[in-house]
């Protein structure tokens, strides 16, 4: 991974993480929903997994909010 962006890549990645947190407003949500309705001694366990679950739902609108501005994306088999 690179590490130090050129500005025009900084101006991109900075748009994209505007979008995927447009996307995964809900999910971010539901996790601070999560975890400020747990108590201190529930946080891990079950509680854990849950929000590792949403979080792999945000990851995953993340990969698609990059992938729809790319004009070469790649199809499936045809």
């Amino acid at each position: 991974m690179q590490e130090v962006l050129s500005a025009t890549q900084e101006t991109e990645a900075q748009l994209l993480a505007q979008r995927i947190a447009q996307a995964a407003h809900e999910e971010l949500l539901q996790i601070a929903r999560t975890l400020v309705g747990t108590d201190t001694g529930s946080l891990f366990g079950a509680t854990e997994f849950k929000v590792r679950e949403v979080i792999l739902r945000v990851a995953a609108k993340a990969y698609e909010a990059y992938l729809a501005e790319k004009k070469t994306a790649m199809r499936g088999p045809a």
